[in-house]
């Protein structure tokens, strides 16, 4: 008989999903200081656009069951790669400089965001297979190059540079699990450290999200606006932090303040204390990610709940990261947390992937079961 999945996995998720409903609703408030904004709409989407359908994208995932899981992995990958190419359309919308939704009217959609996850699945079907046969150049690197490599090149275009890190890093990761040489290792490091030199070395904006990262305290009006403005929220917080809802900054200070800058919010209103507990949260969300991996009763599965979690937490991190001027600005959202429809959608639908594994063998879906 199947196991339940992993209670204690469901259960970070449902705390995630809890603090991100009320650390999303506090920064939201911000808007209310902009003219022309629509905090209502906001909160709307993501409810209704992000939420709700993101729980039933859960729930779908969870009791798919491994045979149909195996047969929508090539579908899926092809459907995100064309999904991803309307944005060149007459239907893409371009914000910010960068050409990454398309726009349905009522709503825009990323499909970057479910690039992500169906990259780490074809990669892991792939994987599972060729295990035997990983070390061999043809049938290791090769194909490993073009199913990352042509996501990649899209998401090139589209400007979205941080995605192509989070999808390469958490890449890379499943494909030396899986047995991969270091000769490989060795090549694909050497190509990304060249190709990322090559896109900021053409690219404006990511030269100045360099400068910027390199020198925060110049052009505090200008490019190193934003993380001026992140970090005196978040040292505002103190020890404890102001109280909910009592963030300053997110009032016509901080840029974004309901998704990059989300994170600054919460510092500046949990304070140290409450950082160190979100932090914690998402460590405890990749370690029994990890073990649900561990103990998955298939390659395939191992690989993919691996991928996904790291899709998820480093994405968490990077956001971080880059608001306290650890790392360059990358624009990530804050998973659980950010305002983004597809984004939520994506990561609950992730979520539904890895309780899937859980569920279907396994020391750790047994145990907490």
């Amino acid at each position: 008989m199947k196991s339940s999945g992993d209670k204690i996995f469901a259960s970070i998720v449902l705390i995630l999903v809890i603090a991100g409903i009320a650390l999303f609703s506090s920064a939201t408030l911000g808007l209310l200081a902009q003219a022309g904004s629509s905090p209502g709409k906001r909160v709307l989407s993501q409810f209704a656009l992000g939420l709700l359908p993101g729980l039933l994208a859960l729930l779908f995932f969870r009791y798919l069951s491994s045979k149909h899981l195996h047969q929508l992995v090539i579908p899926l990958y092809i459907a995100s790669i064309l999904t991803a190419l309307l944005v060149f359309t007459q239907f893409g919308l371009t914000l910010n400089g960068a050409r990454r939704w398309i726009d349905l009217g009522f709503t825009t959609f990323q499909p970057a965001e479910f690039m992500k996850i169906s990259v780490v699945l074809m990669l892991s079907a792939y994987l599972a297979k060729a295990k035997e046969t990983i070390s061999d150049f043809r049938k290791g690197l090769i194909p490993f190059i073009l199913i990352v490599g042509i996501p990649c090149v899209i998401l090139m275009f589209q400007k979205n540079t941080s995605t192509i890190i989070i999808i390469g890093a958490a890449c890379t990761a499943i494909y030396f699990l899986a047995g991969a040489s270091f000769r490989d290792f060795v090549i694909i490091i050497l190509c990304a450290t060249l190709s990322l030199g090559a896109l900021v070395g053409n690219h404006d904006y990511l030269k100045k999200r360099v400068e910027t990262f390199i020198h925060p305290s110049e052009n505090a009006q200008s490019g190193g606006y934003h993380i001026q403005q992140s970090l005196i929220a978040i040292g505002s917080g103190g020890i404890v932090g102001r109280g909910f809802g009592q963030s300053v900054q997110k009032f016509n200070y901080l840029p974004e303040a309901a998704s990059d800058s989300v994170f600054a919010v919460y510092a500046e209103e949990f304070g140290f204390v409450g950082s160190v507990l979100l932090v914690l949260l998402f460590i405890a969300f990749a370690l029994r990610g990890f073990m649900i991996a561990a103990a998955a009763s298939s390659t395939f599965g191992a690989l993919s709940v691996t991928g996904l979690v790291l899709l998820i937490t480093l994405s968490a991190f990077l956001n971080i990261g880059a608001l306290l001027g650890l790392v360059p600005l990358t624009g990530l959202p804050l998973p659980f947390i950010s305002h983004g429809g597809t984004a939520l959608f994506a990561v609950l639908a992730s979520v539904g992937i890895i309780l899937h594994v859980a569920s279907n063998g396994g020391k750790a879906g047994r145990k907490s079961a």
